[in-house]
């Protein structure tokens, strides 16, 4: 399939192209076969494709090419290594196209230094962005900390003594929060992680000094790896559900996220997960099942 795929492939640029000596800056210039004149008469009437189709069945009829058992093997080999020779031909022809441009110079020598020195930066910055989380699985700031659950994340945000509601500046949308005071920059504004659901999310003020804010999460099997874009990202392999909290959880959530810890856990130890080892014990029960058959090279996924 993939071999047809190809020729069709190269039969569509073909037929783009003027079918004449003279060649274009991607084509690769070869010397003339014994037979170019012949072919070319034919190439001239058929699409390469069909030309192909027509030797075969020239070859079907005037000989005995077909009585070869393994035939059709040799000639897939014999194409696939033609089309990777002149994916070859056309990779070294673009590269000394491309050393050209600066003589004396090993351009892609260049590429490789530059990309190998940037990409430990990149991981470094990455590495910088993602920070251990608090004791509620989320992040703590000069001016507000937030943790979540599940199913909640909450926000909250230290005020003035004596602060009221009329003075404070809250608003909860599906995917967006903005809070802050009357008149002052806004402590927290952007882009939540996760789509909220507005009707059962709500915010208060406590003894008139904390706002607290309460939002409750659309997808309530996710952590989230921050609350607002442009934060640093909480480590998530580090989040824990609180245990207290599990049995207030339904049976099928229970499971699911008990599955969700365990795996998480076998896979901080290097240990397979549950899924895995249940395909390891799959395979074992067929094994038994059919001691004469050939399991050195299992696919199981």
């Amino acid at each position: 399939m993939a071999i047809i795929s190809d020729f069709q492939e190269e039969e569509e640029k073909q037929e783009k192209k003027p079918l004449n000596s003279s060649s274009t800056t991607d084509e690769i210039v070869v010397d003339d076969g014994p037979y170019d004149a012949v072919l070319k008469q034919i190439l001239d009437e058929k699409s390469p494709l069909s030309v192909l189709e027509t030797v075969i069945d020239f070859l079907k009829r005037k000989s005995d090419l077909f009585k070869d058992e393994n035939v059709e093997k040799k000639i897939l080999d014999f194409v696939s290594d033609a089309k990777k020779k002149d994916v070859e031909a056309k990779k070294k022809k673009k590269k000394k196209k491309a050393e050209a441009v600066t003589p004396g110079v090993d351009n892609k020598k260049n590429v490789q230094t530059s990309s190998e020195s940037n990409e430990p930066g990149k991981e470094e910055e990455k590495k910088k962005n993602v920070v251990a989380p608090n004791k509620g699985n989320g992040l703590d700031f000069d001016n507000y900390s937030w943790t979540q659950t599940l199913h909640e994340a909450t926000i909250s945000v230290p005020l003035p003594p004596g602060t009221t509601s009329r003075f404070v500046v809250c608003d909860i949308k599906k995917d967006r929060v903005t809070i802050g005071l009357i008149g002052q920059p806004r402590i927290v504004d952007g882009e939540l992680f996760g789509s909220i659901k507005v009707n059962d999310s709500f915010w208060s003020i406590e003894d008139k000094k904390l706002l607290t804010v309460l939002l409750t999460k659309q997808k309530q099997m996710d952590w989230w790896k921050y609350l607002v874009k442009g934060e640093p990202h909480v480590d998530t392999q580090k989040t824990e559900p609180e245990p207290s909290k599990l049995s207030d959880l339904d049976p099928e959530t229970r499971t699911t996220v008990e599955k969700m810890m365990f795996d998480q856990q076998r896979k901080q130890m290097g240990l397979p997960t549950s899924d895995e080892i249940e395909k390891e014990d799959m395979l074992k029960k067929i094994m038994a099942q059919h001691p004469g058959m050939d399991f050195s090279r299992p696919k199981i996924g």
